[in-house]
C-alpha cells in the first residue's frame, strides 16, 4: 500500500482530527460561551495528537490487510473522543489540587486563564462530550457498525475510569503524598502498573478503537493492543527522561516538575541510561507485536519509533 512518509500521514491525520473537533465540539447556544471557549482553548492549544493519530493509523493498518478504505472515516469519531478525554485529563492534571502547573503546550494552563471553576467544568464537559460523540457518530443504522461502537464505548470507558486514567492518577497522588491516605513507595512493578493506567490505558484504547472500528479480526485487535501496551510504557519512560533533560521551551510544559514534586519516575528508580534501555526494549516488543499480527505494513512502526526518539 502506498502510504507516504510518517510526517505526511501525521499532517493529514491531524488535519482531519482538528477539522472534526471544530465541527463536533459544542458551540453557543448549546453550550454557554464561557465553557465552549474554555474547552476550545485547551483542545486547540497544539500538542502532538498522538492518540487520535494512533487511532487512525490502527484503522488504516487493518484496512491495508484487507485492501479496504472504510476504516479511517469510521474511526474518526473515536479519534476525536479520545483527544477530548486526553485534553480533559490534562486540564484536571494541571489544577492546583493535582500537579499545580501553570504551563501546558507552550502557554498558560486553563485554570490560570479562566479560573479553577471553569477549568473543572471545561474538563467535565469534554469528558461528557466524548461519550456523547461516541454514541452518536458515525450515524449509521447498520447492526455491525453499532456493535463496533458499543465495543469501543466499553474500551474507552474502561480506559478513562477507575481501572484506567482515574485509578492511575489516584495512585500517583498517594505515592506523592498528596492525599490523606498513607504515602506509599512504588517499586518497579508498581510504577509500571501506575503508568499502565495513567498514561498507557488511553493509548491502548486509541489503537484498539481504531482496529475495532475498521472491522479488525480478534488477532488484529489483539496485535494492536499488544503494540500499544509497549508504546504506552515507552511514552511514559521518555516523558520521565525529558522531564529531567528537557526545558520548558522545548517541552511546552514545566520541566523538572517530577523531581520538585518528589514523584516516582523511571530515571529516579533506574537512572537515565537504564531508562533509555527500557524504552528501547519496549520498541523491540512493539515491532514484534505488529509482525505477529500482520500489521507492520502501516504507519504504526514509524509511530513507535517517533514515540521513543521524540524530544518533546
Amino acid at each position: 500500500m502506498a502510504r507516504g512518509t510518517l510526517s505526511e500521514f501525521l499532517e493529514r491525520a491531524r488535519g482531519e482530527v482538528d477539522e472534526a473537533l471544530d465541527r463536533w465540539l459544542p458551540k453557543p447556544p448549546v453550550s454557554p460561551a464561557v465553557v465552549a471557549e474554555a474547552m476550545r482553548y485547551s483542545v486547540f492549544a497544539g500538542g502532538k495528537r498522538l492518540r487520535p493519530c494512533l487511532t487512525i493509523a490502527a484503522a488504516e493498518a487493518v484496512d491495508s490487510v484487507g485492501a479496504r478504505r472504510s476504516g479511517s472515516p469510521l474511526a474518526l469519531p473515536a479519534a476525536c473522543a479520545i483527544e477530548m478525554l486526553h485534553t480533559y485529563s490534562l486540564i484536571h492534571d494541571d489544577l492546583p489540587a493535582m500537579d499545580n502547573d501553570t504551563l501546558r503546550r507552550g502557554r498558560a494552563t486553563l485554570h490560570v486563564v479562566h479560573g479553577e471553576g471553569i477549568a473543572i467544568l471545561a474538563g467535565d464537559g469534554l469528558h461528557a462530550e466524548a461519550f456523547t460523540l461516541l454514541a452518536r457518530e458515525p450515524a449509521d443504522a447498520d447492526a455491525e457498525i453499532s456493535r463496533r461502537k458499543l465495543e469501543v464505548l466499553r474500551v474507552i470507558g474502561t480506559a478513562a475510569g477507575p481501572a484506567g486514567m482515574v485509578g492511575g492518577q489516584a495512585i500517583d497522588l498517594v505515592a506523592a503524598g498528596q492525599t490523606p491516605a498513607p504515602r506509599v513507595t512504588l517499586d518497579a512493578e508498581a510504577l509500571q502498573q501506575m503508568h499502565a493506567r495513567k498514561t498507557g490505558a488511553l493509548i491502548r484504547a486509541a489503537a484498539v478503537s481504531g482496529a475495532i472500528m475498521a472491522g479488525g479480526s480478534p488477532p488484529q485487535v489483539a496485535a494492536a493492543d499488544a503494540f500499544a501496551i509497549e508504546i504506552g510504557l515507552a511514552f511514559q519512560i521518555v516523558d520521565d527522561i525529558l522531564d529531567v533533560e528537557g526545558d520548558a521551551a522545548s517541552l511546552g510544559k514545566s520541566a523538572g516538575k517530577d523531581a520538585a514534586g518528589d514523584k516516582p519516575t523511571y530515571p529516579r528508580l533506574f537512572g537515565l541510561e537504564r531508562s533509555r534501555q527500557l524504552a528501547d526494549e519496549c520498541l523491540v516488543r512493539a515491532h514484534r507485536a505488529l509482525r505477529d499480527g500482520g500489521l507492520s505494513d502501516s504507519h504504526l512502526p514509524a509511530i513507535a519509533e517517533w514515540v521513543v526518539t521524540r524530544k518533546n
